[in-house]
């Protein structure tokens, strides 16, 4: 709705999903942390795959903000992503994936370096719950270098992944892309991804907030261990000071949304969860497509609850492309 060319210009790690169903057990015998994600060295990995080697991974095109980008042009925005990865099968295979998925990014095969594509593991378990060990690969020595000036001035977001907080050069990215944008009117977009993120990084999620942003996405926890406030009513107060908008997800609790007056309390959707995987990245895509679209806090706070809704019901990240218009056709009758 802005003339923008982009509704949304992302940054984040390029991770390729491989998403496998296991049981409790599986994290106990392999000393494994349930329902975070986990750095970990390729070789850890590749030992972790091999002890599930009968098992087939759903594979994907992936990374935290890749998929919320990617989900911003299911439901029929336009969206941009900043990302590295390698000369190699897996960096072939998700550039391919991100142009059928109508996303443009800043690289083609032609300029693909050598390394090694970043791959996440991801463990779903029979409560539904996504644990991840991640091998970044490529990705961690994102900069700068992909970032696309011209691109995000040409976007009314700038969306940023939070686990870039954890890589010096992710990090000096995300503060140089934030730079960009408050320069140029750009409106920007965090996500704190992960609890550990916020534990470990907070005074790096404190460099790239700077003077504060104008959309923030959490979850519950995550809220709570960045303002060190016991309850979300005392949480949220605080995420003001950081804030103009926000935007908290409480699980089957639905969500509270911050418009910049005023607490929106979002319903959630009930329905059986099969893997949670996703999830919150779905919120802020269906969200940051719909309050680019033109629609209110409330109802884009609507769409990213019954989207997220229809991801935790599937096994997967994503949506299928019917699946997300059939969603905004439901509630936007467009």
């Amino acid at each position: 709705m802005s003339g923008k060319k982009y509704d949304v210009y992302g940054i984040g790690n390029a991770l390729v999903d491989l998403e496998v169903k296991v049981t409790d057990e599986f994290f106990g015998s392999n000393n494994i942390e349930k329902g975070v994600m986990t750095l970990v060295e390729e070789d850890r990995q590749n030992h972790l795959m091999g002890e599930l080697k009968n098992l087939s991974p759903n594979k994907a095109c992936g990374g935290s903000a890749a998929n919320t980008i990617i989900a911003v042009s299911q439901f029929g925005g336009k969206s941009f992503y900043s990302c590295k990865v390698a000369d190699d099968e897996f960096g072939h295979f998700y550039l391919a994936d991100m142009k059928e998925n109508g996303v443009d990014v800043n690289l083609d095969e032609s300029n693909l370096k050598s390394g090694i594509t970043g791959k996440c593991m991801v463990m779903v378990t029979p409560d539904a719950e996504r644990t991840m060990n991640t091998f970044l690969g490529i990705t961690s020595t994102f900069s700068k270098e992909e970032l696309r000036e011209e691109s995000i001035k040409n976007s009314e977001y700038l969306y940023i992944e939070g686990y870039l907080v954890a890589s010096p050069t992710g990090q000096e990215a995300a503060v140089e892309a934030k730079k960009i944008a408050d320069a140029n009117g750009i409106k920007t977009a965090v996500t704190f991804s992960d609890p550990n993120m916020v534990k470990f990084f907070r005074e790096n999620f404190d460099a790239i907030i700077g003077d504060g942003v104008d959309l923030l996405f959490c979850n519950e926890q995550e809220a709570l261990d960045f303002t060190g406030m016991d309850t979300i009513l005392e949480a949220r107060e605080e995420l003001k000071k950081v804030a103009k908008t926000f935007a908290i997800t409480l699980g089957s609790n639905g969500a509270t949304i911050f418009d910049g007056d005023t607490f929106v309390d979002i319903e959630p959707y009930k329905v059986e969860a099969v893997d949670s995987n996703g999830a919150g990245d779905m919120f802020a895509g269906a969200f940051l497509y719909a309050i680019t679209n033109g629609h209110t806090y409330a109802s884009s706070g609507k769409l990213a609850s019954l989207a997220s809704s229809k991801v935790v019901s599937q096994f997967g990240p994503r949506l299928e492309w019917s699946q997300a218009r059939d969603i905004v056709h439901s509630l936007f009758n467009k």
